[in-house]
């Protein structure tokens, strides 16, 4: 064990973290399956005696979790195909056009991506309010698209700015203009990066806590984070209840995950052979 530990530290390092992970969510899955008699009487780390569905039941039933569980969806799938579009014509502009200033473009993009959540929900309640769209979906879309972007031109652009030059001159020669060199070069080549930040973009949406609570008040356009959060402060939620809307409220992300693990994995391999 010794000599593998210093073989593959890394290795193990990975392994200690998953576990680390992995153990919670294994947790929080038991329990949302256990009875509140149950849970009261062997703990939290027994086992279930058998499949006790009234926490899911109720938990879906309180908070209307098809509607949360739809506005989620829409809007973290619409920031992550709209944040990676806006990505790549940004990164393009930059990273092959070469515009003027692009060390200074490029350290806003990185500035915009460091400010915290908590600079931005005043002007961005009060610019919504101007714009007649507080409370719907489609402001919240628009906000994090704008965000996620930033990271996105910011990765992209060291990207595309080592795309052989090569190439490019060629489809010039060729008779292809920029739209045709974007679109049938660049991208393909890139689509392995691409895919990796489509896959970031949608969960970290799905994360989302703090904006989403700020700018949808309505029930009808809330998320499911914002659900858990705004339900973790009212006194007839049991434990059990609890562990059932923490499973449903991660559940569709690592479906999602799993759904996309071959995509990140070759873009993150294919990245390492770079």
């Amino acid at each position: 064990m010794s000599t593998a530990l210093r073989r593959y530290p890394v290795l193990v390092a990975l392994c200690v973290a998953a576990l680390f992970m992995i153990v919670p969510f294994l947790i929080v899955a038991i329990n949302a399956f256990k009875s509140p008699t149950e849970y009261s009487q062997n703990g939290p780390l027994s086992l279930p005696d058998g499949l006790y569905l009234d926490g899911l039941k109720d938990f879906w039933e309180r908070v209307d979790y098809s509607q949360k569980l739809f506005n989620s969806l829409l809007i973290s799938g619409a920031v992550a195909v709209l944040a990676v579009i806006l990505s790549v014509l940004n990164a393009y502009a930059i990273g092959i056009g070469r515009i003027k200033g692009r060390t200074w473009v490029l350290a806003f993009f990185v500035l915009a991506n460091m400010l915290p959540q908590e600079a931005l929900v005043y002007p961005i309640y009060y610019l919504s309010k101007e714009a007649g769209l507080y409370d719907t979906r489609l402001s919240v879309i628009i906000v994090f698209t704008v965000i996620q972007a930033a990271f996105g031109t910011y990765l992209l652009s060291s990207v595309l700015g080592q795309f052989p030059r090569e190439i490019i001159e060629a489809a010039k020669i060729d008779g292809a203009n920029k739209w045709q060199i974007l679109w049938r070069i660049v991208v393909p080549v890139s689509r392995p990066t691409i895919g990796v930040l489509l896959v970031f973009f949608f969960i970290w949406t799905w994360n989302e806590f703090l904006l989403p609570l700020v700018m949808l008040i309505s029930n009808d356009n809330q998320t499911v984070s914002v659900a858990l959060g705004v339900l973790q402060g009212q006194r007839l939620m049991d434990a059990t209840m609890t562990n059932a809307a923490a499973l449903l409220g991660v559940l569709p992300a690592i479906v999602f995950f799993l759904l996309f693990q071959r995509t990140l994995t070759r873009g993150i391999a294919v990245g390492a052979v770079k």
